[in-house]
């Protein structure tokens, strides 16, 4: 499905108080652009930001930066933030970016952790290399993560999830939990937070699947 540009988008992203707009910069220094200083996670493909800002909200002690690739994806998110429930967070900033520039943009160890939610499957083998969960992305995060940082990982799409599930043990990471249906697991579901995506495919019946992976 193409993405829907949205006239004047990157304009209100560039001018948001919350996005940074000069992320380069601050690799190793992320600590000072919050008010507090906390274990740093981040979102890569936030979307409309329901799950970061609740996140956020019921965790006031940890930071948190959603990334978003697209600025009419982002605006979304942002109007979201803007709204009388989350404007007032303190803990949180969004980034425009691809995430393949991760190392970048934040310094060795700087990041606690990585969540990834309902990401695009890129079903045709030859795109396999794009999915956020590759080894190449794995890559990419262990030059960010600390050394006890972990990767949350949901999604409805069982094709994806088993290719994540090899990706992962191919790349010597740490399997530490694995569920074919989280909300019947009693360990992981308690607490969990819904995304948009979560809560349209669960009501459809769909079966969510979440791994937690640990740098090795």
């Amino acid at each position: 499905m193409r993405l829907r540009n949205i006239p004047g988008a990157d304009e209100f992203v560039a001018a948001h108080e919350k996005v940074v707009n000069e992320a380069k910069e601050c690799r190793t220094k992320w600590q000072e652009q919050f008010t507090a200083a906390g274990e740093l996670h981040i979102e890569i493909g936030m979307g409309k930001g329901q799950f970061l800002l609740n996140m956020a909200k019921q965790n006031p002690a940890v930071n948190y930066i959603g990334i978003e690739r697209y600025s009419s994806v982002l605006l979304r998110g942002l109007e979201r933030f803007d709204s009388e429930e989350f404007k007032e967070l303190a803990n949180v900033r969004f980034l425009c970016m691809d995430a393949l520039e991760l190392p970048e943009v934040f310094g060795s160890g700087e990041v606690d952790k990585i969540y990834l939610n309902f990401s695009d499957p890129w079903p045709k083998a030859r795109h396999a290399r794009r999915r956020l969960t590759s080894g190449e992305f794995l890559k990419c995060y262990e030059k960010v993560l600390n050394v006890a940082g972990k990767v949350e990982f949901k999604t409805d799409n069982r094709g994806l999830f088993d290719f994540s599930v090899e990706e992962v043990q191919k790349a010597g990471w740490k399997l530490e939990k694995v569920t074919y249906d989280l909300h019947h697991d009693e360990e992981l579901n308690p607490g969990n937070i819904m995304t948009e995506y979560e809560e349209k495919f669960s009501a459809k019946g769909n079966p969510i699947h979440k791994l937690i992976a640990l740098r090795m």
